[in-house]
């Protein structure tokens, strides 16, 4: 299990927090996403054997974010 930060610079408000944290349901491997808009950052913690950085960065950008892993 792996813990990592993204910095998500487009995110201001909890609606978007709830989108991303959404991300959660969407991606095998996740365990947990909680997300901080005050902050402009996501912590996820993951399987790295079932998904990737990559999958995740793409999750983010499905729902119009950036996001870059710290």
């Amino acid at each position: 299990m792996v813990k990592r930060v993204f910095r998500i610079p487009d995110m201001h408000c909890s609606a978007c927090v709830m989108r991303l944290e959404g991300i959660e349901d969407e991606l095998p491997g996740i365990h947990k996403v909680s997300a901080s808009y005050r902050k402009q950052q996501m912590e996820v913690e993951y399987d790295e054997a079932k998904v990737s950085d990559k999958q995740i960065i793409g999750a983010a950008k499905q729902h119009g974010y950036e996001a870059i892993p710290q």
